[in-house]
Order: C-alpha cells, then sequence, then structure tokens
C-alpha cells in the first residue's frame, strides 16, 4: 500500500491537520485567559481543518490531479500505440505510479534506439560487404572484356583464357546470388524443407563423388568410417548443402596431404555428426562470428579461395530450420571441427 503521505489526498489531510492543530494551539492559548469554554478551540481546530481541507484538496484536483492525469496518458498512449489509459486512483501513490511508468516508458525507448542503431549497423555492413563480393568479379569481368575489345580477341590463345575467365566470374556472380536468395528464403521462412526418413551414410558418400574431383585438386584426402545405414530425419537436399559447404570450407584451407573426414555418434534420439579437417584451423577470437554472413578470417581466408561468403551462414540457417544445433571447435594450425545434431529416425 502507498504512503499516505505520498498520496494527493493525504497531503491535503497532513497540511489540514497541521493547520488544525496550529488553530487549536492558538485557540487553546488565547481563550482559556479569557475564560472562554474549553469546547471552543476544538470547534475552531475542526472548522479550521474543515476547510483547510476542502482548500487544499480542491487546489490539488484543479491544479495537480488534471496534469498528472494528462501526463499519465499521455505516457500510457506513447507506450501502448492506443489511447485507452486506465483511471489513475487518486487516493493511491500516483506520483510514485506516473514515475514507474515513464522510467518503464524511457527504458522501452532506449532499448528500442538501441536495437535500431544495431539493425542500421547490420545493414550499412551487410549492403557494404554485398557490394564488395560482387566487385571482384564484376571487376574482373570488366577488364577481362576489355581486354578482348582492344585487340585480345586476334588471338586465339588470349581470347580462349580471357573468356574462360570472364566465364568463372560469371559463376561466382551466380553462385553469390543464388546464396543471398537462398538465405533471404531461410531468414523468412519461405523456404519450406522436406524433412522424411532418410540414410545419412548413402548421403555423405554421394557427396564425397561430387567432391572428389575438387579435394583431389586441393590435395585433400575425404575419408569417412560410415558404411552401415544411418537413418536420420533430414531434407535430403538441403543436408546434402550443409556438407557440400562444410566439405568445401575444409578443402580450401585444409593443408596439401591433409585430410577431412565426416562421422558420426549415437545419442539416444539424436545422431551427432562432425566434419573434421587438420588444416590451418580457426583462432579462437573468431570463432563466435564464424558464422555470420560474408564474414572472413583474416587474409589466410581471402576472397581469392572464391565461394559466396555465405556458405557457413546458409549451414547454420538449415540447421536450425531442423530444430537443431551447430558447433565449431577449432585451434590453429590444428586444424577444424564442425559438429551438429540431426533427429534419429525410428
Amino acid at each position: 500500500m502507498a504512503s499516505p503521505v505520498k498520496s494527493p489526498r493525504g497531503i491535503a489531510l497532513l497540511v489540514s491537520g497541521v493547520l488544525a492543530v496550529v488553530v487549536g494551539v492558538l485557540g487553546a492559548f488565547l481563550g482559556l485567559p479569557s475564560g472562554l469554554p474549553v469546547w471552543v478551540p476544538l470547534v475552531l481546530s475542526a472548522a479550521a481543518f474543515a476547510a483547510s481541507y476542502f482548500v487544499v484538496n480542491y487546489a490539488i484536483e484543479r491544479f495537480i490531479h488534471d496534469r498528472i492525469r494528462l501526463i499519465y496518458r499521455t505516457v500510457h498512449d506513447l507506450k501502448t500505440g492506443k489511447s485507452t489509459a486506465p483511471e489513475l486512483d487518486m487516493g493511491t501513490d500516483v506520483l510514485g505510479q506516473v514515475n514507474t511508468d515513464v522510467l518503464d516508458w524511457a527504458t522501452a525507448r532506449r532499448s528500442e534506439i538501441r536495437e535500431l542503431r544495431e539493425r542500421e549497423k547490420f545493414r550499412r555492413e551487410f549492403i557494404g560487404n554485398v557490394a564488395h563480393e560482387l566487385k571482384t568479379p564484376i571487376f574482373n569481368i570488366q577488364g577481362y572484356i576489355l581486354t578482348l575489345l582492344e585487340g585480345g580477341l586476334e588471338d586465339d590463345k588470349v581470347n580462349l583464357d580471357f573468356l574462360e575467365r570472364a566465364s568463372r566470374g560469371v559463376d561466382r556472380l551466380t553462385k553469390i546470388v543464388e546464396d543471398l536468395d537462398m538465405i533471404s528464403k531461410l531468414e523468412s521462412g519461405v523456404m519450406e524443407m522436406s524433412i522424411d526418413r532418410m540414410d545419412l551414410t548413402e548421403l555423405v558418400h554421394e557427396v564425397f563423388q561430387g567432391m572428389e574431383m575438387r579435394a583431389r585438386e586441393r590435395g585433400v584426402t575425404l575419408r569417412t568410417p560410415l558404411k552401415d545405414p544411418v537413418w536420420v530425419m533430414a531434407d535430403h537436399d538441403r543436408l546434402s548443402q550443409v556438407l557440400y559447404n562444410l566439405l568445401a570450407n575444409a578443402c580450401n584451407y585444409g593443408r596439401e596431404g591433409g585430410f577431412t573426414e565426416v562421422r558420426t555418434f549415437d545419442m539416444d534420439d539424436q545422431v551427432l555428426v562432425e566434419v573434421v579437417d587438420d588444416g590451418i584451423g580457426i583462432s579462437r577470437e573468431h570463432l563466435p562470428r564464424l558464422f555470420e554472413r560474408f564474414y572472413r578470417v583474416g587474409k589466410s581466408r581471402s576472397r581469392h579461395e572464391g565461394g559466396s561468403g555465405l556458405g557457413l551462414a546458409i549451414v547454420k540457417h538449415i540447421i536450425d530450420a531442423h530444430g537443431q544445433s551447430i558447433t565449431v571447435k577449432s585451434s590453429e594450425g590444428e586444424g577444424t571441427t564442425f559438429a551438429f545434431t540431426l533427429q534419429k529416425a525410428r
């Protein structure tokens, strides 16, 4: 319960009470020597109390209550966006109530402003990253075409080489646009997941076949102990993309003569999948941001390695869409392990 002194009516009672006591004391002091009855100072005190309470309460009601109600209604409307502020109980600690609402509203606005600033910062960084990723292949394609137009077409060796380079630049642009479209659909929930019972072992071997040439070019050996079926609940195409992106990442940053391995562990209702390599590794400071879009880890993982810069972000979104989780652990020079869970199929 609110303290009576904090209540507007309590303030009126307090002021009236003080005035009544003062009048009563003065009445008694002046009346007793003149022989007036004892009840006269009491009547004067009661009259002073009633009159002062009426005047003070009216003043508070007229000059303070209306303003408090206006402040409260304004704050409430700003907080809720509706003009439906409840009536204040003026017999309670309304000033404290209004103060609490103002503080709550100010805190909410500060949080909202902070969130808007973070979104704006993210938007600027995202646009800058997209522009940077697109600029590199566009400038390369432009340079190859200009060289051909300025005389390179006359040389059969030059024109074929530069056309092939321009084609690779177009392929990279296409990859970036496709990945941007996919991550946009994943984030907005537009892309539907077709989760069915499937054999993870079979899928791993399929992805290995598709990655075999790339791994050979990088001098990386793909291996897995999986032979027997491992049945899980997953979207076949999306899970294939997860494995492909993780294996491509391992091949890009693996060491020549090294390996990349896919293995699984039974975890009751789930299956833990690990993609392990013995490549260059990642320093601890970069691990928390590894799944961010376009995030690059230093010069050793430069844009010259190709890719859209969205591969790991897409991996995380696909795993999240399955209702599962993915983690990464790594040390520089000792390799990297990506681990994610899948629901086991019965």
